[in-house]
């Protein structure tokens, strides 16, 4: 298994010079394992990707795989609007260390499912990495259901899918229709019904913020215990839900700065929260409660 536990998605950090600052992202990193993380997930939606050089997401992984050295699976988010250019940061990816490639369909361009496969097809004949598919309608634009998933999890190297679509129903779906293939929560509103359902694992942007409740929340599902799972569950909604509102970066890191973690500005078009969007994220943060690690 790959993808087992809480695995977040990590934003990037941008330096006053609007450079990534990988002394920023390194000790997030450490802060993100000595709190459970069982995997690390860079250059995806979270991290901003599609605002960074290809040499700066090469970076980001370089400082991730330094970071775990050898503890988790580092993950690199490689979606792009064509094969070629996702295989590029594939190959990038692979030559920093990275274990596993996170991938979207093709951005910008709404394919029929034919076109899909053969997108996937076309990265996993081509790289030696454990693929994980992201299913994140709202990202892409695509969005693939169960069926379909379930043909991409017959092509080899294709190992597992992030469910972002928001409906539960499709972890149990997919599931059923599968043989040793994960399925992974991919939206933070949801992650005790995905895990009670059988995700495997949960890519997770709260994570960034509440790793430890995050990683006992997927413990507590595990043991079946579920009334003090619901009580975590409970506290990290707030937050939670805004990883379903465009302006999920934004959020994160500012909620990142409130609990004393480095999450910082985030590069244009993004802009900074208004002042009600700064008291909603503080209200969440709030929810959590006292015990979360700063």
């Amino acid at each position: 298994m790959y993808f087992e536990g809480v695995i977040p998605a990590l934003v990037t950090p941008f330096g006053e010079d609007d450079a990534v600052d990988a002394g920023a992202l390194a000790r997030h990193a450490e802060w993100l394992l000595e709190n459970g993380a069982t995997g690390l997930v860079g250059t995806g939606t979270m991290g901003e990707a599609q605002s960074m050089s290809a040499a700066e997401r090469r970076l980001v992984i370089e400082t991730l795989v330094e970071a775990a050295d050898g503890r988790v699976l580092v993950t690199a988010g490689v979606s792009s609007e064509t094969p070629a250019n996702s295989l590029a940061f594939a190959s990038d990816a692979a030559a920093a260390g990275a274990g596993a490639l996170m991938l979207l369909p093709p951005l910008g361009y709404h394919g029929d499912e034919r076109e899909i496969e053969g997108f996937y097809r076309a990265i996993a004949d081509a790289t030696g990495l454990p693929i994980m598919a992201y299913n994140n309608p709202k990202a892409s634009g695509n969005d693939m259901l169960p069926a379909l998933v379930a043909r991409l999890a017959e092509l080899d190297g294709i190992v597992a899918v992030k469910e972002c679509s928001g409906d539960a129903r499709r972890i149990a779906e997919i599931v059923n229709a599968t043989d040793d293939f994960e399925v992974l929560v991919g939206g933070d509103d949801w992650a005790l019904e995905g895990f009670c359902a059988g995700a495997t694992g949960w890519i997770s942007g709260v994570a960034n913020v509440a790793p430890r409740e995050c990683a006992d929340l997927h413990r507590l599902c595990a043991e079946g215990s579920l009334d003090a799972a619901r009580e975590i569950h409970g506290r990290l909604l707030p937050l939670g839900r805004l990883d379903m509102k465009p302006k999920l970066v934004q959020y994160f890191k500012a909620a990142m700065d409130i609990v004393g973690r480095e999450g910082g500005p985030s590069r244009p078009p993004r802009l900074e929260l208004t002042v009600e969007e700064r008291r909603e994220v503080e209200e969440a943060v709030r929810a959590l409660g006292a015990g979360v690690a700063g």
